[in-house]
C-alpha cells in the first residue's frame, strides 16, 4: 500500500471534483443520467452479478457482513456503501480492501469524458448536470468492472427506487429495518417510505428483510408478488435464536434459511447487529443457493468473525474509553442506547453530540437520555451541522446536564479529562457520522489506542 502514496494527491483530486458537483444531501430523484453514462461505459453494472441493500438503519453494517461473508465462501467481490469516515476510498472495497489510491484515479480519468458528455445533455435539456452520487455510482461501477470482480454488493445512497445504485439489476434484494428518515425525500409515513425502497425488487428476485413493522412488510410484500419474487421474513423464515455477550463482541445462534449455525462469534455489539448478521447469512444462502443449500460452518465462522463496521459501536480510544457511534436518526439511537446497557458497564457516559440539520434532533437527544450522564453539545465539519447554541438549547429541554462546545477537539478534551477522573466512565461520540468520521481522525491522529 505504500507504493500506493505516490497516488494519493490524484485520488483527494477525483474526491475534490466530485464535490464540485451538486452534493449528496441534493439527491435527484432520477435514474436515466446515472443510466445514461452506464451505456455509454459499455454496462459496467451488469459486469457481475448484484446483492442490491436498502433499508434505513443497518444498511452498511448488513452489507459489509454479506461482503464478508462472500469473500469467506471463496468469492471477489466488490462493495459499495455510503458515506465515508475518513476516506472516500472507504467506499469502494475491493476484495475486503478499500480501493487503491491509483484504481480510484485511473478509472476517474476513464469514465470523465463520458460525464461530461452526459453532463452537456443534460444542460441542453435545461436539467442540472450529473450530482456528486451519480457520478460516484459510475465510478464505482467501472471500478467493479474493472478489478474485475465476481459479485458486487450495491448499499443504496437513500430510498431504491430512483436511487442511483438502481440501473443495477440486484438477484437478492435486502431490506434492513425500515423507519421514518428523510421525509422530506421519501415520505412522510413509513409504508411510503418502505413503497419507495420497494423499487431495488427486480422480476424473479430473491427478497430477504428483517422484520419490519405491519405497515413496511405490507408494502414489500405487495411489491414482491408483483415481481413474481420470492420472500424471505426473518423470525418466519430465518431468526436469531440467541445472543450472549463475548469479550469483544456476542457469540450467536442463528437459524438461516437453509441452515442453523450456532456458536457463531461476531465481533460487533448490539442486538441489532445480530440481526444484521442473521439477515446477511439468508441474504448469501438465496445468493448462492436460491436460499436452499445451507453455507459451510468454515464460511459462517469465518465471514462473520472478521466482519468489521467501522463508526458502529466502534472503540476509538482507551485510558479513557471513547466510542463512536454513527448513530443518525431516533430509530439508531434507540438500538445504540439499548447497546450501551446490555453490552457495556460504565456507571458514566458524557455523550458528545453533533446532529444535521435535516435530522430529528429531539427524537434522537431522546433515546439517548436514557445513558447519559451529561451531554456535551458540538459540532461536525458538515456545513449541514446544527448550531451549537440552537442544538444546546434543545437537550437543555430532555436533559438538565448539557454543556455546548464551539469546537469539536475542546469537547472531546474535557470529555476525556472527566471520563480519566472515574474508573467507570465512558466517551460516546454520535449523532451524525460526519461527527464521527471526525472523532476517528482525530484519535487516529493523537493515539487515543496507543
Amino acid at each position: 500500500m505504500s507504493d500506493d502514496l505516490e497516488f494519493e494527491d490524484a485520488a483527494d483530486e477525483v474526491y475534490r471534483e466530485l464535490l464540485e458537483r451538486v452534493g449528496e444531501a441534493q439527491i435527484r430523484p432520477r435514474l436515466e443520467p446515472t443510466r445514461r453514462v452506464a451505456e455509454l461505459l459499455g454496462d459496467p453494472q451488469r459486469s457481475a452479478p448484484v446483492v442490491h441493500i436498502t433499508g434505513t438503519n443497518g444498511k452498511t453494517s448488513t452489507s459489509r457482513m454479506i461482503e464478508s461473508l462472500l469473500r469467506a465462501s471463496g468469492l471477489k467481490p466488490g462493495l459499495l456503501t455510503s458515506p465515508h469516515l475518513v476516506r472516500m476510498n472507504e467506499r469502494i472495497l475491493i476484495d475486503g480492501e478499500p480501493i487503491t489510491n491509483e484504481a480510484l484515479a485511473r478509472n476517474w480519468d476513464d469514465i470523465q469524458p463520458y460525464l461530461l458528455i452526459v453532463d452537456t445533455e443534460l444542460e441542453a435539456a435545461g436539467e442540472e448536470p450529473l450530482t456528486f452520487f451519480e457520478a460516484l455510482t459510475v465510478l464505482a461501477f467501472a471500478c467493479f468492472a474493472d478489478a474485475p470482480v465476481d459479485v458486487i454488493v450495491l448499499e443504496v445512497g437513500m430510498g431504491g427506487e430512483w436511487d442511483s445504485t438502481n440501473i443495477a439489476d440486484g438477484q437478492v434484494a435486502v431490506f434492513t429495518p425500515i423507519a421514518l428518515d428523510h421525509q422530506n425525500r421519501l415520505g412522510d409515513t413509513v409504508a411510503e417510505i418502505a413503497r419507495t425502497k420497494a423499487g431495488i425488487i427486480k422480476p424473479a428476485a430473491s427478497v430477504v428483510t428483517a422484520m419490519q413493522s405491519m405497515d413496511a412488510m405490507d408494502e414489500l410484500r405487495d411489491a414482491a408478488r408483483l415481481d413474481e419474487a420470492s420472500l424471505a421474513i426473518e423470525r418466519l423464515d430465518f431468526a436469531v435464536e440467541s445472543t450472549t455477550v463475548a469479550v469483544g463482541g456476542q457469540v450467536l445462534d442463528i437459524r438461516g434459511r437453509a441452515g442453523r449455525y450456532e456458536g457463531v462469534y461476531l465481533p460487533l455489539y448490539g442486538d441489532h447487529q445480530a440481526q444484521n448478521a442473521a439477515v446477511a447469512i439468508a441474504a448469501v444462502e438465496s445468493f448462492l443457493g436460491d436460499g436452499s443449500r445451507a453455507l459451510s460452518m468454515d464460511v459462517v465462522s469465518e465471514g462473520l468473525g472478521t466482519a468489521t463496521s467501522p463508526g458502529r459501536l466502534q472503540l476509538v480510544g482507551v485510558a479513557p474509553t471513547v466510542i463512536v457511534d454513527a448513530a443518525h436518526n431516533p430509530h439508531g439511537a434507540a438500538a445504540l442506547a439499548a447497546a450501551m446497557t446490555e453490552y457495556f458497564d460504565f456507571d458514566e457516559i458524557t455523550i458528545v453530540l453533533g446532529v444535521l440539520a435535516d435530522k430529528d434532533a429531539h427524537g434522537i437527544v431522546t433515546e439517548l437520555a436514557a445513558v447519559a450522564t451529561q451531554f456535551f453539545v458540538t459540532r461536525s465539519s458538515s456545513e449541514r451541522a446544527i448550531e451549537v447554541d440552537e442544538l444546546t438549547e434543545l437537550v437543555s429541554a430532555v436533559s438538565p446536564v448539557v454543556q455546548g462546545f464551539g469546537y469539536f477537539s475542546d469537547a472531546l478534551a474535557v470529555a476525556r479529562a472527566w471520563a480519566l477522573e472515574g474508573p467507570k466512565r465512558a466517551v460516546l461520540v454520535t449523532g451524525s457520522i460526519t461527527l464521527v468520521g471526525d472523532a476517528i481522525r482525530i484519535a487516529a491522529e493523537e493515539g487515543w489506542k496507543a
